[in-house]
């Protein structure tokens, strides 16, 4: 899927508590050994909180890799997350006072306060497959949103969705008999006119050894062979994403197992590949893309450690970029559409698509829910994984996420891994 990256939010502070806001409010005078830029901590403080946003809501933060506006920006929080705090410094674009709250991560105190709480992170856990929220489409005839319950009740919708779009949900209320959902964008839609999506429960096979021996059935039914060729009569079947252990190859056929063979076509078989010239520092992390497979496997050095299926562009149309790219960020979510396109011949839109990491512009690897047909080239340009895999990987790769944070972009000393597509 081809997006921009939507990392917004509004900058405010979630709690009524002290503000240092352009001097120094410490609990003792600043002594001689703080540098001219360096700021003395106050005692109590423990966390930095962001003001609250719009209408009261949890407020987020957006951090930068230094002291000052012009640095690079390093991440976004989640709304609500109270992070820790490490120093404080003066630097250009606040007026008050730059906080230091992670790795190479700085707010200002514009946007923030200080707090003597401890730091928070919001429950990101998901309600079910590992996922953090659920996802609906809206049905064929499409739906009405509304900003409230209450304006729901008075019948005057806010916004118009399209049939086959998709919504991300966090909770679900009774009103006006009937069922409402409330989406990650604060809207409520009645259930009635959302289905659930039933996103793919593959997932790819670790690799304890470096040897890939793994292969999945990409066939709705493959036939199995007691011998090296197809013309002899099948002793049983294999169903799609079963996954077999390749034993032996012999012309267009594999053993799969005592007095099993199977076509090689009837499979997806990843391979292990030399890393490329960019890798150079041993057991570095990076990821192999193979459009011909439509495989990924995750190296460390030159040891494949996971392998699974994938969805990458489709060829002649819109293909995923050959090369090596490095992953310039990542998002624990990201809406991804062409609604802004006037050219389109039909607009789509997919709230909340999970674990996304750009690697090439708009093109990135991300959780997909709204197919299954990994092992098939069929995205926009995006390298589609079930969300399970792409939890995984996200994980895997660089940069990486602090607690509080739901995006981060690279730095020198965390730089974003490479992606080789082939």
């Amino acid at each position: 899927m081809r997006s921009a990256v939507a990392v917004a939010g509004a900058l405010g502070a979630a709690a009524a508590v002290v503000l240092l806001a352009g001097r120094v409010r410490g609990d003792a005078p600043v002594s001689p050994w703080f540098g001219e830029a360096e700021l003395p901590p106050p005692a109590w403080a423990r966390s930095v909180a962001p003001r609250p946003g719009e209408r009261g809501r949890p407020g987020d933060l957006v951090l930068f890799a230094g002291p000052s506006r012009a640095s690079a920006r390093r991440a976004v929080t989640a709304p609500g997350a109270a992070l820790g705090f490490f120093g404080s410094r003066r630097g250009s674009g606040c007026s008050g006072t730059w906080w230091l709250v992670g790795p190479l991560a700085w707010a200002c105190s514009d946007d923030a306060v200080l707090s003597p709480a401890d730091p928070l992170e919001p429950d990101a856990s998901g309600p079910t497959d590992e996922l953090p929220v659920r996802y609906f489409f809206v049905a064929r005839g499409g739906a009405s949103a509304f900003v409230s319950l209450e304006s729901a009740a008075e019948g005057a919708p806010d916004r118009e969705l399209e049939g086959g779009w998709a919504v991300a949900v966090v909770d679900e209320r009774e009103a006006s008999g009937q069922r409402w959902a409330r989406t990650t964008r604060g809207l409520w839609i009645a259930l009635g006119d959302l289905v659930a999506a039933r996103p793919s429960q593959f997932r790819g096979e670790a690799i304890a050894d470096g040897t890939i021996d793994a292969a999945w059935v990409l066939a709705d039914r493959a036939n199995v062979f007691p011998g090296p060729s197809p013309r002899g009569k099948p002793v049983g079947a294999r169903v799609r994403f079963d996954l077999v252990r390749v034993r032996e190859e012999s012309g267009p056929m594999l053993r799969v197992g005592d007095g099993a063979w199977m076509l090689a076509s009837d499979l997806s078989r990843p391979g292990v590949a030399p890393a490329p010239a960019e890798v150079t520092r041993p057991g570095e992390r990076w990821i192999d893309v193979d459009t011909a497979t439509q495989t990924l496997v995750a190296y460390e050095g030159a040891r494949p450690v996971y392998a699974t299926l994938v969805s990458t562009g489709r060829l002649g149309a819109t293909p995923t970029p050959a090369g090596v790219h490095r992953v310039w960020a990542k998002l624990r979510a990201s809406t991804m559409g062409n609604l802004a396109s006037s050219d389109a011949d039909a607009h789509y839109s997919l709230e909340d698509v999970p674990y996304v990491q750009f690697f090439d512009e708009g093109v990135a690897l991300h959780g997909t829910y709204w197919h299954k047909d990994f092992g098939h080239a069929r995205s926009h340009g995006c390298v589609n994984l079930t969300p399970l895999d792409a939890r995984w990987l996200f994980g895997f790769t660089a940069p990486r996420l602090a607690p509080g944070w739901v995006a981060a972009y690279p730095t020198p000393l965390d730089e974003g891994t490479w992606v080789r597509v082939k």
